[in-house]
């Protein structure tokens, strides 16, 4: 009898060492997080306070993990488990692929993107199923039936487990939402999931404001049009370097006037943030505001009296992106996808499209987004565009728009030279293709049409670390640079787009889009200027800085970096043969 309780004691204690096992390996497996946080603390510019609070923190995070495993009722035990191993899978996931830590914006960032998580999954399954190796020995920790007795250090974690969870929520929204570098990634996920759960209730969806803007006398003088394409490095276009790729948009002959603004600002360098503004205005000092309760532009072309039109080359099926809704939806009268033609195909079924609206004889303001160049660019080019090599290798992602591919993103420097080239294929398709379909069978005079991109890329010239092109914690500056060009441009009084472009080039930002739109669309430009600031043919300078800091939450303020126009990388002439530069 005696024997069989001692067995039973034996056991009891074992399962409970399984358990705190479990926990613990999970905690050691983020090692390498914590190896580069307490890095960044010991720098001669760090104080020793700053490390030694650091490390309390994540003491206390450990016990708190270690406690909720304690919890003997499994329908409260479950939940946790399932909440924090996500937490941690998310995290890590994205952490592994970017190489730096998930900031509160990155994961707000992300959560807005859920639609790709499956797409995200398929392109990056080795570090993903890592990332859930990892969770599954947090959720299994956590879950698994703790047994008595229970040392007296697990019930003392148990009693301070939701207590320190809120000390770091609560941390972290007295920070503005940082302060979780490098701390066990199930808290941070689940401290940011918590905080963008208040923010939700805080600042829920509601009604967006009417137009109020007084029309001035001029009318819309023909179709306006922004085209966003995707991941376009402005300086690896040839209107932008001599060694950049075939454009299309280079033109000595055209039959409409080509006014190339050179390297501009992008609002952002994530494709939420920046379709956000381009959809709903704002200057640098009211963006949320418009984002949050703004008219969209939709509202204000329809006003105008144009009918609105969305061509989304990005997605399939009628699944929104970037942030669009119902609501969005109900202002546009035409919303065009397109689900049966192969992504290498849909920018010139985009070129095709816009064509029918400019010869349709209909006033409209129309908007796109292109498939342009976003990762996996292994496959967005016929093999007659493969002309600058070595390149990555091919056939493998046909049929995928915008996630990342495994085997091209390593951070190697052999590999970055074969993605710069695919890159370069990629752009001599979608962008200098696209525009030869367009001038070739569009009927231009009359329109404007403004041309920008979402964000740039940094493609690594320099080698260094890091798996990732954009929407990273702690971006370069190629990251925010994109081209912006407007063809035509009539429509605004008899103000010289010419002159504009020459005397701004490289000096505008994506903040000067959308009160250039109002001023085609007929709205009094001092009316304009006073809420959504000065637009493209506007004499003032633009600060030209993009925000690391979209989501800018919590008391904090948005991070303005600025972009030297002189320090941004230019396209390496080495990465490709002699010979293989593309010509039209």
């Amino acid at each position: 009898m005696n024997k069989s309780r001692y067995l039973n004691i034996f056991g009891t204690l074992m399962r409970n060492q399984l358990k705190l096992l479990l926990i613990l390996s999970s905690v050691l497996l983020g090692g390498i997080e914590v190896v580069r946080r307490v890095e960044t603390l010991t720098n001669p510019d760090i104080q020793i306070p700053g490390l030694a609070a650091y490390g309390l923190l994540f003491l206390l995070c450990v016990i708190s993990v270690v406690g909720t495993g304690f919890f003997v009722r499994a329908w409260l035990r479950w939940p946790l488990a399932i909440a924090f191993a996500g937490a941690s899978w998310l995290v890590d996931g994205y952490q592994w692929v970017v190489g730096d830590f998930m900031t509160y914006d990155g994961f707000v960032t992300m959560t807005q993107s859920t639609g790709d998580l499956g797409s995200a999954f398929d392109q990056q399954t080795a570090i993903m199923l890592m990332a859930a190796g990892k969770s599954a020995f947090l959720l299994f920790g956590i879950g698994l039936r703790p047994t008595s007795p229970i040392p007296w250090a697990g019930r003392i974690a148990k009693l301070v487990a939701f207590p320190f969870l809120a000390l770091l929520v609560t941390l972290l929204y007295f920070r503005g939402g940082e302060g979780a570098s490098g701390l066990p990634s199930g808290h941070s996920g689940l401290s940011f999931s918590i905080l963008q759960g208040y923010e939700l209730i805080r600042y829920p969806d509601g009604e967006r404001k009417a137009v109020t803007l007084p029309k001035g006398t001029a009318k819309p003088s023909g179709d306006v049009v922004l085209i966003i394409d995707e991941s376009i490095a402005g300086a690896y276009l040839d209107i932008n370097d001599p060694n950049g790729v075939y454009s299309g948009l280079n033109r000595s002959a055209s039959p409409v006037p080509i006014h190339n603004f050179g390297l501009a600002a992008s609002i952002a360098h994530c494709s939420v943030g920046s379709n956000m503004s381009l959809r709903y205005g704002g200057t640098r000092a009211n963006y949320l505001d418009m984002a949050r309760s703004g008219p969209a532009i939709w509202s204000y072309a329809r006003t105008a009296g144009l009918e609105t039109i969305y061509i989304d080359a990005q997605r399939t099926g009628g699944i929104y992106q970037n942030q669009m809704n119902d609501a969005e939806r109900q202002e546009i009268d035409h919303w065009d996808q397109f689900d049966n033609v192969p992504v290498i195909d849909r920018d010139q079924a985009v070129a095709d499209r816009l064509t029918r609206y400019l010869g349709d004889g209909k006033a409209q303001f129309i908007l796109i987004n292109k498939v342009g160049a976003h990762f996996p660019v292994n496959d967005k080019f016929p093999d007659s565009h493969a002309r600058y090599k070595p390149m990555l290798e091919r056939r493998q992602y046909a049929d995928v728009t915008d996630m990342a591919a495994p085997d091209a993103l390593y951070g190697r420097d052999g590999n970055w030279v074969l993605y710069r080239n695919s890159y370069r294929n990629t752009l001599t398709w979608n962008v200098g293709g696209f525009f030869d379909r367009l001038f070739d069978q569009a009927k231009l005079t009359g329109a404007t049409i403004i041309y920008t991109a979402d964000h740039g890329q940094h493609l690594h010239e320099q080698p260094d670390s890091g798996a990732a092109t954009h929407c990273t914690p702690n971006p370069e500056i190629e990251e925010g640079v994109v081209p912006l060009v407007v063809i035509g441009g009539s429509g605004i009084g008899d103000k010289s787009w010419e002159q504009a472009a020459k005397a701004r080039h490289d000096g505008m930002s994506h903040y000067r889009i959308f009160p250039t739109l109002l001023s085609l669309m007929g709205y009094e430009q001092q009316a304009i200027k006073a809420v959504y600031g000065p637009d493209l043919l506007s004499p003032e300078a633009d600060p030209f800085t993009f925000n690391i800091r979209y989501n800018a939450r919590l008391g904090s303020s948005p991070i303005w970096k600025h972009i030297p126009v002189e320090d941004v990388a230019r396209p390496p002439v080495s990465d490709h043969v002699d010979g293989a530069r593309s010509t039209e």
